[in-house]
């Protein structure tokens, strides 16, 4: 006999899928797979950033891809599996947005967390295909072109809601790509500042 999550409170449902989402979230594969290689960690070196364009930094390209996989299925997975469970676009979008925020903030590791994209990009790709592979797109094309994953990110992450939005329609599921995109945005200030002042790293630059 099949069990209809749906019957449950909405909001004890919403919690529980933004909990376990976030905790699937908090798990750091820039320093879990860069222990595993016998590298440094990641936040000692570089940007100091947690992430997979920073793992690069470190001349490991095996590593570098594996944080970016892992990191993209974090994202992926929980929004996938509350679809597979039949739940309301709400809890769906909810999930989503617990598993990126728990990349930014990790719990299990002092908090310390990355900017998401990769996992940003695992959390549309979950929503829809279609949805993350126009994303992805728009930052391989950037990075083509310019050599910043900072400028690509940047540009995606204005790119992504509008995608959406003229996609699928406004809806819980854009407000919480909006959110993502903000975050994204502010999480690369640092960048920004370096962009406008030309001394951001490009792509493959070893720290």
């Amino acid at each position: 006999m099949s069990m209809n999550l749906n019957s449950f409170d909405p909001m004890v449902i919403t919690a529980v899928a933004a909990v376990a989402s976030y905790l699937v979230g908090s798990l750091s594969f820039a320093v879990i797979v860069s222990r595993l290689f016998g590298l440094a960690d990641p936040r000692t070196y570089g940007s100091g950033n947690p992430g997979a364009t920073n793992v690069l930094r470190s001349g490991n390209k095996g590593a570098a891809v594996l944080t970016l996989l892992f990191d993209a299925v974090k994202g992926y997975v929980p929004v996938v599996v509350a679809q597979h469970l039949g739940l309301s676009e709400q809890v769906v979008a909810v999930a989503g947005l617990g598993a990126f925020l728990g990349h930014l903030w990790p719990v299990f590791f002092k908090f310390e967390g990355g900017k998401g994209v990769a996992t940003a990009a695992g959390v549309l790709l979950g929503f829809s295909g279609a949805l993350g592979g126009g994303v992805l797109l728009v930052w391989i094309a950037m990075a083509a072109i310019f050599r910043y994953s900072s400028l690509a990110a940047l540009t995606a992450s204005i790119a992504a809601p509008l995608i959406h939005a003229f996609g699928w329609g406004v809806s819980v599921t854009t407000g919480a790509i909006v959110v993502m995109s903000v975050l994204l945005i502010w999480r690369h200030e640092a960048n920004i500042r370096k962009l406008l002042a030309g001394q951001e790293s490009k792509l493959g630059q070893k720290a």
